[in-house]
């Protein structure tokens, strides 16, 4: 294993016990209001597939929970009609969505092929349901109504034919996009609503948490989702805290991520031969560095 490979190694599992750590404290709000109505659940699953089904004692949830399996937690998966579906919400663009599916995808399995007590060495196929990925986001980064993330982007040579390939679809759903979409799924239309209600309330306020009791107020006063918030609402106050904070626990990640990457760059580049200066102005290109910026990367990080 290269040095270049053995750190990105490194700084994946760092990440990835970092991010158990922090994801189990409480479930995500896009979660907990899917979850709890299987009815909206199965509404959600008709809108984008065209499919007309009525029956969601039918629906069968797997999101994992059991510390065995996770090492990187989805927020919600479920079975449904020879399907897995794994949904997952995101309030922030990630090229890496297509990877971490996959990721999620080998848990999945794993647990339904132990809970069918099949032997992945039989000489009978084990039968498996058919993988659906879909992201819903909702961040501030314009991005197409829906677009398609696939696993090959990332690969390495495109000129090879890959023997692997993971579809990701992914759905703007902030407030004035995908409207088929959203008034297809009421529950997911108000959600949309929600969270614009949500930055509206919050915009220049350095209290957060009255913040988004007012908005809470504002929502059950005006019928977006009125039910859930009367009943649940400090579950629903939790829950938004919670995210507020794990938001900006993602904004660090991607602050340690770029590091590493300028740390790999300067490690790449010297282990082929570079001399300091083509590094040097190769860091401010690549990571929009000032002359002086990349003049220390460089420093700290030539071996």
């Amino acid at each position: 294993m290269t040095k270049r490979f053995a750190g990105n190694q490194q700084g994946f599992w760092r990440f990835v016990r970092r991010e158990k750590g922090q994801r189990n404290v409480k479930d995500r709000l896009f979660r907990f209001l899917f979850e709890e109505d299987r009815e909206a659940l199965l509404q959600l699953y008709n809108a984008l597939n065209g499919t007309s089904y009525e029956d969601a004692s039918q629906l069968e949830i797997v999101t994992i929970e059991s510390a065995v399996y996770v090492v990187m937690k989805n927020d919600l998966a479920f079975v449904f009609a020879g399907t897995l579906n794994m949904y997952e919400h995101q309030s922030t663009y990630s090229p890496n969505l297509p990877v971490r599916f996959l990721i999620y995808l080998a848990q999945e399995y794993q647990m339904i092929i132990e809970r069918a007590r099949a032997s992945l060495y039989s000489t009978e196929m084990i039968v498996l349901p058919t993988p659906k990925c879909v992201v819903f986001y909702n961040g501030q980064r314009g991005v197409l109504e829906r677009q398609i993330l696939r696993l090959s982007d990332a690969f390495m040579d495109k000129r090879q034919e890959s023997d692997v390939e993971l579809i990701v679809h992914m759905y703007d759903i902030n407030y004035g996009h995908n409207q088929e979409l959203l008034e297809k799924c009421r529950k997911l239309g108000e959600y949309s609503a929600f969270v614009n209600v949500l930055r509206e309330f919050t915009v220049g306020r350095v209290n957060k948490k009255e913040a988004f009791s007012e908005a809470v107020d504002y929502c059950i006063e005006n019928g977006i989702l009125e039910d859930v918030l009367r009943r649940k609402r400090s579950q629903v106050l939790g829950s938004i805290l919670e995210e507020f904070d794990v938001e900006k626990y993602e904004r660090s990640l991607r602050w340690e991520g770029r590091e590493e990457g300028i740390r790999c760059t300067v490690e790449v580049l010297q282990e082929t031969g570079q001399a300091k200066v083509f590094v040097i102005d190769k860091l401010a290109e690549k990571y929009a560095l000032s002359q002086t910026e990349a003049e220390e990367k460089t420093e700290r990080y030539w071996k």
